[in-house]
């Protein structure tokens, strides 16, 4: 097992390393550092020596990739990439082009973020096995009929339509909830209410509808026909022996998606102005700072790569029949 996990994190490393370049390579494919000069300017004719001013207080002065006026190894050191991109791997993110400290920043966004992800992943998770195990359960009946199609009909709907018609609704007409902002403490219940029922309700049509199926996939096998064979009821099979077996897939879903909590949601976030990781890499986007997205990228390939360590290993515990050698 220990070798195992050891043998995925080595893996890892090429892996963030080729991200980490591709996403230096298309960032300056798109923008050079004198045309990100000159949108941190904020002015049409700018001379060159305020570019090279900016460049020179932001680290953008040297090569991109390969120093070719530097003798030795500083010849892939003295440079943008390495200056900006390999000082990741010890995960010091360095400042943002508008000075912030990126792992501060970090830091304080991470906490709204997660009040925000992990009660949509909780609520959700109960909400989606509890619906598909009632069609599971009522199958090839007319309530399985109709909680497909309202599966389907809720999978069709963009999220979007949820945020604007749920701050329309809940927010301006009824003035149950604020309509967008964020404040600390209790009080972060009021702002955050709307965004997890949102957050769980548009979760509910592609969720339910993939664990019915593996509900019913279960259902069909010799174990299940057997526990019945012994009289035990339909409810008893199913909290018993269906929904324990049907764990593996389920986690393949939930368990990588544990480590991504802390990216938060870049539309939710944007849309009800909570000041978390997702609206912080969306602000960063349409700024292009290119500092602090190659950060965010970074840290969400760490992140995921976790989360499917965490899968592996949490195939043995619910599943004897696991074992890494």
């Amino acid at each position: 097992m220990t070798a195992y996990i050891v043998r995925r994190i080595l893996y890892a490393i090429p892996i963030l390393v080729g991200v980490n370049l591709v996403t230096f390579v298309l960032f300056f494919v798109v923008n050079t550092p004198d045309d990100m000069a000159r949108l941190a300017l904020g002015a049409k004719r700018v001379t060159p020596e305020a570019i090279e001013k900016w460049k020179i207080e932001r680290g953008y002065d040297k090569p991109l990739l390969v120093n070719t006026a530097a003798a030795g190894g500083r010849a892939l050191t003295d440079t943008v990439f390495f200056e900006k991109s390999v000082r990741l791997f010890v995960f010091d993110f360095g400042n943002a082009d508008d000075g912030r400290n990126i792992g501060h920043e970090i830091r304080t966004r991470m906490w709204p973020s997660l009040a925000l992800a992990v009660p949509v992943l909780l609520v959700g998770l109960a909400v989606n096995i509890t619906f598909a195990m009632s069609l599971a359960f009522f199958r090839a009946t007319p309530y399985d009929f109709w909680g497909v199609v309202l599966c389907v009909a809720m999978m069709s709907i963009s999220t979007l339509f949820y945020i604007i018609g749920g701050q329309y609704l809940v927010s301006k007409l009824w003035s149950l909830v604020p309509i967008s902002g964020y404040a600390g403490g209790v009080d972060a219940v009021r702002f955050l209410a709307l965004p997890v029922v949102i957050g769980v309700v548009g979760g509910i049509g592609g969720a339910s509808r993939w664990y019915r199926t593996i509900f019913l996939e279960e259902i069909g096998k010799d174990y299940v026909r057997t526990a019945r064979a012994k009289g035990l009821s339909e409810v008893a099979v199913l909290f018993g022996h269906v929904l324990r077996n049907a764990l593996i897939p389920i986690l393949t879903g939930v368990v990588v998606v544990i480590p991504l909590l802390f990216m938060g949601s870049l539309v939710t976030e944007s849309f009800f102005g909570i000041p978390g990781l997702g609206s912080y890499t969306i602000d960063a986007i349409q700024a292009q700072d290119f500092a602090v997205v190659r950060s965010m990228v970074f840290l969400g390939s760490v992140l995921y790569i976790a989360g499917l360590l965490l899968t592996d290993i949490s195939y043995t515990l619910v599943d004897p029949r696991v074992r890494f050698e």
